[in-house]
């Protein structure tokens, strides 16, 4: 008691101030607080402005109870106990407010500055009920993060998780036999692990581990249903293609498996007929199909059992299948549910809402596909039920148009014209199409188009044109029919108004790669390079592995003159089409201009190697071996080229050239007199062979040089005769006549364009092997021999001497060969350099 009495001395009341009122705190007009509303309204988790300091609690200023009660002054209450006070009881009072609050006293809600906290209570040791309990917890939990990694489709990591389950499993089981708790093994857990763990296995095509781990769940008779995951076992035999294996495990779970699960029952009966088609066994596959159409029929089972009667060949039986596909039930309710009405504002607004949502969605996906297998079977067995193709289409779509797919009968008859344009038959196409210019709008088009494109293909532009108009009056968003227009406009060189059609047809269709590659085109022609160039990389993103697009690619860079960039896009076109030999040519042109001969004779030898019959490619390597000094090798290219152009002599020529610079004469001067025998008339083959009979000695060079100087003797003749003729026709012109000379001038003239032989005549030039003296008028000829004139020495010209009886001179077509070093001579030369010099008096001997 006096102990009490004097704290009460020493401090204050400890309730004084607690009745004392506060009109801040009434909360009976705060309805009428305008402050307290508005914030109350507007803010969130922000607290009104403070308009009076709280005299200690949030209670309007009234005392708080306790779960003690109210201490008296003669009992000791627990609340002024501060092992009390230092943990108030939070679900009674206000945290950090006690009756031992004091007025100045600092807020200390945990109680630090009265000493230390009481200690916590220590935590209780887990039971093993309590372990089994987490640890099937973590079990479940890595089950369900395995399926979550698989949803990812990581399948590594959800393989990973379903063994680290099946690990934990095992621990679950052991554990409970070790408590003595295992009649109560949670069998569900174990059966979810072992499933989830062969799924993972297969998933990860480890087929032997999920064969193993099903096997342990249907073995395990304490597992109820088991038997139907020998239906997972037999798609792991079907992936195999161990189809004898699959249909057993099939049909032993068609036997655990009950009448009333139907569905289930005809998937797997479904399974049963496709590994009977991959076997080959269409009669087995038959029973199977015809049993589920009796059943529950369905497109792709219908579409199945037509594949299995044309496999067998039954006429009858495919169009009894055709007819039940047709008329399989698809579940979709009507289209003109999604048609909105203005008199149901509400209803318009529902209908906007379904008609693009998911369900709406899977319907147009369904009925899609059964139009797909319904387009396929009739253009399969159109050919197969009837005498003719045409009469089988025709069969078919008169069935199609009594069924539910009216609107297929159009699209039928669009697929027949096209099986005519497969087939070339283009006369049939263009009157199947014709049909179809009195028809709906969109078919209209359609067909329209298609004549078009026909008509395109025949040249036959005028007719394209106005079939394209004709489309395009139709349907002005037909990208196909803006196509076809703007093609009809670029074959007559106005790839302006063309670019604008392929625009048009890109904002209805920005997918259309028909357009924006015909607009690349269009802008090359217009040249503009960079927009053509934005064109075919755009067209390149969609089409990664189009070899036109890649062509048209490097062929812009070659043209703005970056040949880096344009190698770099030939390079990946040989990626995908490794034996083009044009492109394999352009890649060797390139490196040669470039200076890499070796690079541009690797392309080049690939290109001969896949097409040996181009000349501009025989010719440069035959140029690279006489370069390279090895013309025995350049012996057969050009041999190669006299095959193709055997009325060429340049080519024969340089066989005969080839032979002589290899040291082999004879071969050589018997290809000349071959020559001679074909080209009588050649000025250089009989110049080489007064030679070559004169260096070798033979009695044969008075022949040759008598009929070299015939040949020569001709030559002047015509020469004189086609300049006196151009003479003539010159007087004649001033004099406003025109006389026989000059019609028969003109007639040879006009002849020129289609003999060579006589343009010869006409021009008064003879064909010879010489660059100097028109050896042909082949232009790759041309170029070989200005190629081959640029060796050192090569460029002497022939010699027409009068002072001797025949002129034997000649040039060889190869340029001259390169002279041996003459160590020798360089050495007498250093011996004696002042030898024609002479000497001053003051450098001779006294």
């Amino acid at each position: 008691m006096e102990n009490i009495h004097l704290a009460a001395e020493d401090d204050d009341d400890l309730y004084s101030g607690y009745n004392d009122y506060n009109p801040t705190f009434d909360s009976e007009e705060l309805d009428n607080d305008v402050g307290f509303q508005q914030a109350v309204r507007t803010s969130h988790g922000r607290r009104p402005p403070m308009t009076a300091k709280l005299p200690g609690t949030y209670t309007g200023g009234r005392p708080t109870g306790t779960a003690f009660g109210v201490s008296s002054a003669n009992e000791p209450s627990p609340m002024n106990d501060e092992r009390w006070a230092a943990r108030p009881m939070t679900a009674v009072r206000a945290a950090g407010y006690s009756s031992t609050f004091t007025r100045g006293s600092a807020f200390d809600p945990l109680g630090q500055s009265r000493g230390p906290a009481p200690p916590l209570e220590g935590k209780i040791e887990d039971t093993p009920d309590e372990k089994i309990k987490i640890l099937e917890k973590k079990v479940n939990d890595l089950i369900e993060e395995s399926c979550l990694a698989h949803a990812h489709m990581d399948l590594q990591l959800a393989l990973e998780k379903a063994k680290d389950a099946g690990r934990k499993e095992r621990s679950l089981v052991r554990q409970k036999e070790q408590t003595g708790t295992a009649d109560h093994i949670n069998l569900d857990l174990t059966y979810s692990v072992l499933f989830n763990l062969a799924n993972q296995y297969a998933n990860n095509d480890m087929n032997t581990e999920a064969l193993n781990t099903y096997q342990v769940i249907v073995k395990n008779k304490m597992f109820n249903n088991a038997g139907r995951l020998k239906v997972n076992m037999a798609n792991i035999y079907f992936k195999q293609k161990n189809y004898l294996q699959a249909i057993k495990f099939y049909r032993m779970a068609l036997d655990q498996i009950s009448s009333a699960h139907t569905k289930m029952r005809i998937r797997i009966m479904q399974n049963v007929g496709v590994a009977f088609i991959r076997m080959g066994q269409y009669s087995d596959a038959i029973i199977s199909f015809e049993h589920i159409m009796s059943e529950s029929p369905n497109v792709k089972t219908g579409f199945n059992l037509i594949l299995c009667y044309y496999a067998i060949g039954d006429r009858k039986m495919m169009k009894k299948s055709f007819q039940k596909l047709i008329c399989v039930p698809l579940g979709i309710d009507e289209e003109d549910k999604y048609i909105s009405t203005n008199d149901d504002p509400h209803g318009s607004l529902v209908i906007e809402a379904i008609r693009n949502d998911q369900l709406h969605q899977m319907e147009r996906d369904r009925k899609g596909l059964a139009e797909k297998y319904i387009m396929t079977s009739a253009k399969l067995i159109a050919p197969a039920i009837e005498s003719t193709f045409a009469a089988g289409f025709d069969w078919c779509v008169d069935m199609v148009k009594g069924s539910q797919y009216v609107e297929l009968a159009n699209d039928l008859e669009i697929n027949k014209a096209i099986t005519y344009l497969r087939q070339k038959d283009f006369k049939q196409a263009v009157e199947t199409l014709k049909a179809f210019e009195k028809k709906d709008s969109r078919v209209k088009s359609t067909a329209a188009t298609n004549l078009s494109f026909l008509y395109f293909l025949e040249k036959d532009y005028d007719q394209a044109d106005r079939y394209a108009d004709l489309a395009m009056n139709v349907d002005r968003y037909n990208p196909a029919a803006l196509v076809n227009k703007g093609n009809t406009v670029f074959v007559k060189q106005d790839y302006e108004k063309a670019a604008e059609f392929y625009k048009e047809a890109l904002r209805n269709d920005c997918s259309c790669t028909e357009a924006l590659y015909n607009l690349g085109l269009a802008q090359k022609r217009l040249g503009r390079l960079e927009e053509a160039l934005d064109c075919f990389l755009k067209l390149h993103a969609i089409l990664r592995n189009s070899a036109q697009v890649m062509y048209q690619l490097a062929n812009l860079y070659e043209l703005l003159e970056d040949s880096h960039q344009a190698t770099e896009w030939l390079m990946q076109l040989i990626s995908v089409s490794p034996t083009d030999p044009r492109v394999l040519a352009k890649l060797g042109e390139l490196y040669d201009n470039e200076g890499d001969k070796s690079q541009a004779f690797q392309y080049y030898y690939e290109s001969f190697r896949y097409f040996p019959s181009n000349i501009d490619v025989i010719e440069w390597l035959g140029a690279y071996y006489i370069d390279t000094q090895f013309c025995e090798k350049a012996i057969q290219y050009f041999e190669r080229a006299t095959l193709i152009q055997p009325t060429q002599v340049m080519w024969q020529l340089m066989v005969a050239s080839c032979y002589r610079r290899s040291g082999n004469y004879q071969k050589a001067l018997e290809t000349y007199k071959d020559i001679h025998r074909k080209f009588p008339e050649n000025v250089e083959c009989l110049r080489f062979l007064v030679r070559l009979c004169t260096d070798m000695g033979l009695k044969e060079v008075q022949d040759y040089a008598t009929k070299l100087k015939k040949v020569e003797k001709m030559k002047e003749i015509r020469e004189q005769r086609v300049k006196s003729g151009r003479e003539s026709s010159g007087r004649s012109r001033r004099d406003g006549s025109v006389s026989s000379g000059e019609f028969f001038f003109i007639g040879h003239a006009e002849s020129s364009r289609i003999s060579r032989s006589v343009s010869e005549h006409a021009s008064g030039v003879c064909l010879s092997d010489s660059g100097q003296s028109g050896h042909g008028t082949s232009a790759k000829g041309e170029r070989l021999s200005a190629k081959l004139k640029t060796l050192p020495g090569s460029n002497e010209p022939y010699e027409a001497s009068a002072q001797r009886d025949v002129d034997a001179s000649y040039v060889d077509p190869l340029g001259p060969q390169m002279e041996r070093p003459k160590t020798t001579a360089k050495k007498h030369m250093a011996e004696d350099e002042f030898a024609d010099e002479e000497l001053g008096d003051d450098l001779l001997p006294e």
